[in-house]
């Protein structure tokens, strides 16, 4: 069970399952559909992380330079990273590295509150070593007030 820190209410994540497709497709490529709900929520993407993430503002600054704060694509698919496409949702969380850990640990990277709340998990661990790829987008901003009052927009 996971509490948001957005809403203050406890939540189960619930987990979806990823079919099982023999010879013919990776699991990386499947492609998940959002949901008529998910897709009306697009807007407030950048809203949730800066709230999420409020006591954390560089992982504000990461998520906007990793993904322009977009967890679903226009069409409404989980994004995709442009240089490595099993980087997914807001915060880039790599397949292929995390998605079964983060099934374990019962977190559903492929939506908003699964793909924070892992990136806070990441980040409680590792720093921002995890995406230190993007880190001359948002390195400026580490340790710095500036990032800071990124968090209060």
């Amino acid at each position: 069970m996971i509490i948001s820190t957005v809403t203050g209410m406890t939540n189960p994540v619930q987990v979806r399952e990823i079919p099982k497709v023999e010879n013919s497709v990776s699991e990386s490529q499947l492609v998940r559909k959002a949901s008529n709900e998910e897709i009306g929520n697009i807007m407030s993407t950048e809203n949730y992380v800066r709230k999420y993430f409020s006591d954390i503002p560089i992982m504000i600054q990461i998520a906007k330079c990793e993904s322009e704060f977009r967890q679903l694509d226009p069409n409404g698919d989980i994004h995709r990273g442009r240089e490595n496409n099993q980087d997914v949702g807001v915060m880039q969380i790599n397949e292929h590295y995390h998605l079964d850990k983060s099934v374990e640990k019962n977190y559903d990277i492929y939506t908003i509150e699964g793909n924070t709340s892992y990136a806070r998990e990441l980040y409680e661990i590792y720093g921002t070593k995890p995406w230190s790829s993007s880190k001359a987008c948002w390195g400026k901003y580490e340790n710095t007030d500036t990032v800071k009052s990124l968090a209060v927009k």
